[in-house]
């Protein structure tokens, strides 16, 4: 097993604040806005006056279609243009990884491989690998590799629980919402070199 970079795998984590930060912009940032309503101008019909202005002694009306009414539009709805997006700083989203894989860490949650070998792309290669490292079926597993390739693909698309990532594709959401974090020793360098903003050799 690998030895683990504690500029990386070691902070000590007092605060949650910034993971916290973090989290809800990955949710935030994957939130789409596709749900529209219609205002009282776009539903059908409503275009002839229910009933005359003055003496009825209701409430006068000129459409169906006003908005408290059944059937009628919607006021101050969804317009399928929100922008639900929240921005954070790339230092920052770097610190919050290294704060994730920290508390990870800490929990011994993370297991080093030399590699991750499937040169027929079969998924029993996947459930090998997790048979050997005592990794049970309901256990979520974040396996991060160095080369991400259509044989890794087809070799964990359908294994349940596995996600598969190379190192700069990491964030705080995945981190941890998985149980198991696997990676291979090929990604560590990688991973040290982009969240400490060194030059890969």
């Amino acid at each position: 097993m690998a030895e683990l970079n504690k500029d990386v795998f070691g902070l000590e984590v007092n605060n949650h604040e910034l993971l916290k930060t973090a989290y809800d912009a990955y949710l935030a940032n994957s939130r789409s806005s596709h749900a529209k309503t219609l205002k009282r101008g776009e539903v059908r019909g409503g275009g002839k006056k229910p009933w005359k202005q003055k003496g009825t002694g209701r409430a006068r009306f000129g459409s169906t279609r006003n908005p408290i009414w059944r059937h009628g539009g919607v006021a101050f709805g969804r317009t399928g243009e929100e922008n639900f997006t929240k921005k954070l700083s790339k230092s920052a989203k770097k610190i919050a990884v290294r704060q994730a894989l920290s508390l990870k860490s800490a929990e011994k949650a993370i297991i080093t491989i030399a590699t991750f070998a499937c040169p027929d792309g079969k998924a029993k290669e996947t459930v090998k690998m997790l048979k050997d490292n005592k990794i049970s079926d309901n256990e979520k597993v974040l396996l991060v590799v160095s080369v991400k390739d259509e044989l890794v693909n087809r070799a964990t698309n359908n294994v349940n629980n596995v996600k598969v990532v190379r190192p700069t594709y990491l964030n705080v959401f995945d981190i941890l919402n998985a149980d198991k974090i696997i990676i291979s020793e090929k990604s560590l360098p990688m991973i040290e070199n982009w969240l400490m903003d060194k030059e890969e050799a």
